[in-house]
């Protein structure tokens, strides 16, 4: 049996076991009795939630119950808005790293969505409701990203945020330079940071150069066109580069920057010849020494999505410190914390309550890490990253307060169906297990002999 079947079987199994409410959409659903994390407008205790069409329609305490609708007793557990991992590897099949070229931005992620990756039932297990994931950082211009929510048990397409704006990932550092992967034959190329940047800014001029001469021809065309002059004789059009339409559509904004990159020089550098070319660096990936360089950040409105305690795993990866993420965001910085792992992403929230150990933000700017932050990196934060009315149902229920140490998520809501209830997959599995041991016992009976039709 090959890994796509055993993650089909995987997939079947969670189906049953995580408890989808089938058509919780489609009829009004009351969360009552809960503390509410809002995010946006402080905390309420004892508060409701009425969700109607996959919305928020009202936030308050002693909601009315519509006619016909369901109601969820929290009793007194808390609700946040659904965690949002703005930087993920998951739901994607294969390799994802393209290592044939230096510049890859043709590729998309897009292709390779996997809906029975089993890591997206994973991360509903702890609260996460929406993820941006993308393609490695082996390239200095790679592939194209793209933000999912999780809706476990649909088609790839149905993964697929909509409205959420296009993303390319960009690569500086030790990766694209494939610092360890130097063997025998030609260097690679760039074999420096100094290299790694001036492959960009070479892709850009290629870019600059492609857009012109399809400006030229648009314009020929449209000047010497049919319609004005009868008989002329158009131009050949300049050969398609699927590579320098992706880059133009950068140099034209119309697509959000992700920048791996974790030393302060090189984040300097690369912000600058963004300047130059008028390109909108949204977010670096990790950041790790972001905390040196806030006011720049600042300035040029780059956000960071890093770590708390994840560092020293190679050499640019060693100047930082558990306070990075609080520091920059006491600065002014608007950061986020990601997982760039499956096993860490269930766990955000644990990451979130660090940065009130170790920098002293309040639990609500710790919150906002997890939520609204991440939200507005990826261009979503008009549907998602906090509980107000209007916006989407995707909802995380804790059992104590998000940031305690010893709290578990409950149920995870998105666009108002229960994706993840913890009660449900338990009572399921202990049922499973009983029915096991029953057929067990049964098996060890001794059977009856038969002799010649009598007994």
């Amino acid at each position: 049996m090959n890994k796509r079947s055993i993650t089909g079987i995987l997939a079947g199994l969670f189906v049953i076991a995580g408890a989808v409410s089938a058509g919780a959409a489609d009829k009004p659903l009351l969360l009552k009795n809960g503390n509410i994390l809002t995010i946006s407008g402080g905390t309420i205790q004892g508060g409701d939630i009425l969700i109607r069409d996959g919305k928020i329609a009202a936030v308050g305490q002693s909601l009315a119950l519509p006619a016909g609708a369901e109601t969820i007793d929290l009793q007194g557990q808390w609700v946040m808005p659904g965690i949002i991992d703005s930087h993920s590897h998951i739901a994607a099949e294969g390799d994802l790293n393209e290592m044939g070229d230096l510049m890859t931005p043709e590729v998309d992620i897009k292709d390779v969505l996997n809906p029975e990756d089993i890591n997206i039932w994973y991360a509903l297990t702890g609260g996460v409701t929406s993820v941006h994931t993308m393609h490695g950082s082996a390239n200095p211009i790679g592939g194209r990203g793209i933000v999912l929510k999780l809706r476990w048990g649909v088609k790839s397409e149905e993964l697929i945020f909509a409205g959420a704006p296009l993303t390319v990932k960009w690569a500086l550092g030790e990766n694209p330079k494939r610092s360890n992967m130097q063997g025998p034959g030609p260097a690679h190329y760039p074999q420096s940071r100094m290299g790694v940047e001036a492959s960009i800014r070479n892709e850009f001029e290629l870019a600059r150069d492609y857009m012109r001469r399809w400006d030229e021809y648009n314009n020929k065309t449209k000047e010497l066109g049919p319609a004005k002059k009868p008989g002329a004789v158009l131009p050949f059009p300049p050969r398609k580069d699927f590579r320098l339409e992706v880059v133009a559509d950068i140099l034209r904004g119309k697509y959000l920057i992700r920048c791996h990159a974790y030393q302060a020089e090189e984040m300097l550098s690369i912000m600058r010849l963004c300047r130059e070319y008028g390109v909108k660096l949204v977010c670096f990936e990790h950041g790790l020494e972001g905390y040196r360089i806030t006011n720049e950040l600042v300035a040029n409105g780059v956000a960071n999505s890093t770590f708390v305690d994840f560092w020293a795993y190679k050499w640019e990866a060693l100047q930082t410190m558990p306070h990075s993420a609080a520091l920059m965001a006491k600065r002014g910085v608007l950061v986020a914390l990601s997982s760039d792992n499956a096993e860490r992403m269930r766990r955000l929230f644990n990451d979130a309550a660090k940065t009130v150990r170790f920098g002293g933000l309040s639990e609500l700017e710790a919150l906002k890490t997890i939520t609204i932050n991440p939200a507005k990196i990826l261009g979503i934060d008009k549907w998602v990253g906090t509980i107000e009315a209007g916006k989407d149902a995707d909802l995380a229920v804790f059992n104590r307060h998000p940031l305690d140490p010893f709290t578990v998520c409950e149920k995870t809501l998105v666009d108002g169906k229960v994706y993840f209830d913890r009660a449900k997959v338990l009572d399921d599995r202990k049922k499973a297990e009983d029915e096991k041991k029953k057929k067990e016992t049964e098996a060890k009976k001794p059977k009856e002999k038969s002799n010649g039709g009598e007994v």
